[in-house]
């Protein structure tokens, strides 16, 4: 049956079905966003007691993996930036938990607001500036192959990654840090002219040199007549 009702702004039908009908979907719709809530709740409570994060270890590293556990995470109707907002606090223990919970209320609205914040107490300019001077000065140990100083290297670099060092003084400082025989060993593969090569090609040569170190676990013990002493601070 069809009822016309009166209103301000003119008359309507009200038909009971398609009101059922709503009312249906609203339950539906309120069901779905609680299960969604239990549902992210329960995997992050997990997710937090697996990894055991400690914010203060490498922050970087922590926001990436936080990243990983909710872009493969997909409910309806949530975004990924309330997926992220909803988790994070899980994902922290200790005095790291209680610095975010002591936070003002209404202090944080957005995850970058949240990033920041967190990379402010944790990541402070002064730690960012130790790492820089790192970088500036690292240099190859005894002993350490190829591959491990350049493995550590990478890791240095992505510990800090606004470290604001461009690409090409990067691979100079790591080329200039390097022990003479490996130094001689990329020398050789590169012709004597690392100079004239591109960044993407000096970087691909240093890794691939880099894994055979790793795969044969020893140095290549070059002839002095192959040896050429580089300088790549000119390499554009």
């Amino acid at each position: 049956m069809i009822v016309t009702r009166s209103s301000n702004q003119g008359n309507f039908q009200y038909d009971p079905k398609i009101e059922r009908t709503l009312r249906r979907l609203r339950k539906e719709a309120r069901r779905n966003f609680e299960k969604n809530n239990l549902a992210l709740d329960s995997l992050f409570a997990i997710y937090s007691e697996e990894e055991e994060v400690i914010a203060g270890e490498d922050p970087h590293k922590h926001l990436k993996k936080l990243h990983v556990v909710c872009t493969s995470i997909k409910p309806t109707g949530v975004t990924e930036e309330q997926i992220k907002l909803r988790a994070f606090p899980f994902s922290l223990k200790d005095s790291a938990k209680d610095w975010l919970y002591y936070l003002p209320s209404r202090t944080i609205t957005t995850w970058n607001e949240m990033k920041r914040l967190f990379l402010e107490k944790y990541f402070p300019a002064s730690r960012a500036a130790n790492i820089q001077k790192e970088i500036y000065g690292v240099r190859q140990h005894n002993r350490e192959s190829l591959h491990e100083y350049w493995e550590r290297f990478k890791k240095l670099c992505a510990s800090c990654p606004h470290h604001q060092i461009s690409e090409q003084l990067l691979i100079q400082y790591f080329y200039e840090g390097l022990l003479p025989t490996d130094r001689s060993m990329i020398d050789a593969a590169s012709g004597g002219a690392l100079v004239d090569k591109t960044l993407e090609v000096v970087r691909n040569l240093i890794a691939n040199m880099a894994a055979n170190s790793q795969q044969f676990g020893t140095r290549l013990n070059l002839p002095s007549k192959h040896v050429n002493e580089v300088n790549i601070s000119s390499l554009e």
